[in-house]
């Protein structure tokens, strides 16, 4: 039984390619096999949709992702899983970030993938942060790593670098780091010296939640990407086409 989420509704309007990282993160472990737990290659609308018509099956990517952020006992016993919701909240207190969980479903993934960036800037390198530093137009009073942690942090929650491109930096490295490709959207951006600059400090940032994740139950394999994906697509999706191209400019 499938359950109406509002929260997940939009991804009928998303494109096939970003879909088709979701439904990855969701049927394929690390090494690309197909994962034990999974329901969704099963259905015969998979075999009829995957992996060009993706838009026809949301629901079905969508029911997918619910269970595995719910118990599997209970989805049993009640016939589905979880809404997203519930499963974006556990993902937040799992990472530790600071977010309000009564707050909009935007201003919760915005501190998920804040959260994301600035723990990447806590490990980059003197010289990957005077590089961002210096792309972002940044002024500092001296170039300290602690002072240009600063900077770029509070750059970052002023909004002086953008919440989209936080998104696809984020979401980009997510995807490289496990499926081996990356976003369709990044492919040749302006964005790619930004992606290149965060691509050793997230790769790193994944190797501690990874970590975490074995101690703490395996779903988080699955849930982890899943809302930085869906907290990417959303905020494309609120974006024109004429947005799109600005954004990549």
């Amino acid at each position: 039984m499938k359950i109406v989420d509002d929260d997940l509704s939009f991804l009928q309007k998303t494109s096939n390619d970003d879909l088709l990282v979701l439904i990855d993160y969701l049927t394929k472990d690390k090494t690309g096999k197909r994962r034990l737990t999974e329901e969704l290659t099963k259905l015969p609308i998979y075999q009829n949709c995957y992996p060009g018509r993706l838009n026809y099956m949301w629901d079905d990517i969508a029911h997918e992702l619910q269970k595995f952020g719910g118990n599997t006992i209970m989805n049993k016993l009640r016939g589905h899983g979880v809404y997203y919701r519930e499963i974006l909240i556990d993902v937040c207190k799992h990472m530790k970030v600071n977010f309000n969980k009564n707050a909009r479903i935007e201003f919760i993934e915005d501190s998920l993938l804040r959260k994301c960036i600035e723990e990447a800037i806590e490990k980059m390198s003197v010289e990957e942060m005077r590089e961002l530093i210096q792309s972002m137009n940044i002024k500092v009073t001296n170039f300290s790593k602690e002072a240009m942690t600063v900077a770029l942090q509070t750059a970052i929650r002023l909004g002086g670098f953008a919440s989209y491109k936080i998104a696809v930096i984020v979401a980009n490295a997510f995807c490289k780091a496990l499926l081996g490709r990356g976003l369709s959207l990044a492919a040749n951006a302006a964005l790619t010296r930004y992606m290149a600059i965060f691509a050793g400090p997230i790769g790193w940032l994944l190797t501690v939640i990874w970590t975490a994740v074995d101690i703490a139950g395996p779903a988080y394999r699955v849930t982890i990407p899943c809302c930085i994906q869906v907290a990417f697509m959303r905020k494309m999706s609120h974006l024109t086409e004429e947005e799109k191209m600005q954004l990549l400019a």
